[in-house]
């Protein structure tokens, strides 16, 4: 049976016997050597595992950071207690069943049963990378192979940058390397939270399977970049969120801007005004000048660093103001335009006026018929104007005057009465209405009268 230990001898015998016989076809001596020295032609190594797949031995590939734990299974379905055996990619036995016969510490073993053979490397290194093999002793015998894949992080992220400080306009090169790193890592560019598109990268291959990575950027500093980062971040499996930052310091010239503290609104004669004069510049103006554009400042002026006073504004003071600021990279200046109004003039308050009304027999014109009605259109409550701008005054006076009228009127009418009180008119005295002259009347009136003296009749 392939399961007796005497079966299990025989098929190590019989690998070394073929390993013996790789070694004489002018293969290197050396169990040192590469894994290319002891490995078996590819086509047999995918038979066997060919093989392993229908006999159920099962492994997997392993990808592992430089510096850590890797952990290699050989895993058997159905094991009918055949051998399991661990090799290295240069063939050597690394675990025989549960014995060790490499003299490598690093190798310990996790697990060993019927059905499983787990072991563990530690301090991974380049150097471990390759193919592994798992064996089992049956008849015929299998084999299956793992690849330990090594991952190696960038072990420096360097920004390099011509200079600190730069002038606004200025264009800034910026170059970030990630040294010996494995795979190729992959860079972006930030400035700020925002990324930067457009860089240049470089992949140069180094010893051992690893390369190193160049990107460069090329940018116009903004005033806005002033202590923006600036970051250098890589992508690379091996690694999360490595990143490197720099910060350049962008001068300026000086942004000026004139507001007015007071007063709010139009400027008028008699009431103050205060400038201020607002500068923002890298390095910041140690001080600014004022000037009014085209005459000098008037002398009632008074200048306290940033701030520009006057006391009593008058029309003299009419102008234009300019504020100036400079540095070592430039000057700038903002202008405020001065008009100054008239003061503000308050109207008379409406008074109301308390008219006495007399009658007396001066005689007077009696008032046409509007200026009867004309009270009617007017609002005469008491105090407030009526909403055509007639006084109270106007109205007593008019009141007054038909008042006077209509008294007037009446005399006259009694008067009228009193001087005709008596009159009378006889039947004898008709014709006298049809009389052409005034004799003609007299003596029509005298015939009919001693004609008809019984007939007369008094009228009162």
């Amino acid at each position: 049976m392939a399961s007796q230990p005497g079966a299990a001898l025989r098929f190590f015998i019989l690998i070394s016997g073929l390993r013996a016989g790789l070694l004489q076809q002018g293969r290197s001596s050396s169990l040192h050597g590469s894994s290319e020295n002891f490995a078996l032609p590819d086509p047999f190594y995918e038979q066997l595992q060919s093989s392993a797949e229908r006999q159920n031995l099962e492994t997997e590939n392993v990808t592992v950071v430089e510096g850590e734990v890797a952990t290699i299974s050989c895993r058997v379905k159905n094991n009918d207690d055949s051998v399991i055996q661990l090799l290295n990619p240069n063939r050597q036995t690394i675990y025989f069943r549960d014995f060790r016969p490499l003299k490598d510490a690093r190798f310990q073993l996790v697990n060993f049963s019927s059905n499983e053979l787990r072991v563990s490397l530690t301090n991974v290194s380049i150097n471990d990378e390759g193919r592994y093999f798992c064996q089992l002793y049956t008849d015929p015998p299998q084999e299956a192979y793992t690849t330990i894949t090594v991952l190696i992080p960038p072990n420096n992220l360097v920004i390099d940058v011509q200079k600190d400080t730069y002038v606004e306009g200025e264009e800034v090169e910026m170059n970030c390397t990630a040294m010996a790193s494995k795979p190729a890592a992959v860079i972006r560019w930030f400035k700020g939270n925002h990324e930067i598109e457009g860089s240049k990268t470089e992949v140069e291959a180094v010893d051992n399977k690893m390369f190193r990575v160049r990107s460069q950027i090329s940018i116009t500093v903004l005033r806005e970049d002033d202590e923006v980062p600036f970051v250098c971040m890589v992508d690379h499996p091996a690694v999360k969120d490595l990143e490197t930052r720099q910060y350049i310091e962008v001068q300026y010239k000086p942004v000026v801007m004139v507001s007015v503290n007071y007063p709010q609104g139009l400027t008028r004669e008699g009431e103050a005004l205060e400038l201020v004069c607002r500068v923002v510049g890298k390095p910041r103006p140690e001080k600014v000048f004022w000037q009014r554009v085209d005459y000098d400042l008037p002398d009632n002026i008074i200048i306290e660093e940033d701030k520009l006073y006057i006391s009593s504004l008058n029309k003299t003071d009419n102008g234009t103001y300019r504020c100036e600021a400079s540095n070592i990279v430039g000057s700038s200046s903002a202008d405020y335009t001065l008009f100054v109004y008239d003061p503000p003039t308050t109207p008379p308050l409406p008074t109301t006026t308390t008219t006495t009304t007399t009658t007396t027999t001066t005689p007077s014109t009696i008032p046409d018929a509007s200026a009867t009605t004309e009270p009617a259109v007017h609002d005469t409550r008491a105090g407030e104007e009526s909403p055509l701008g007639v006084d109270h005054a106007v109205i007593g006076g008019v009141v007054a005057v038909v008042v006077f009228a209509m008294l007037c009127l009446l005399i006259i009418l009694g008067r009228y009465f009193a001087r005709h009180k008596g009159t009378y008119f006889t039947h004898e005295a008709k014709g006298a209405d049809d009389a052409a002259d005034a004799d003609t009347a007299i003596i029509n009136a005298e015939g009919g009268q001693n004609n008809c003296e019984e007939k007369k009749e008094y009228f009162i």
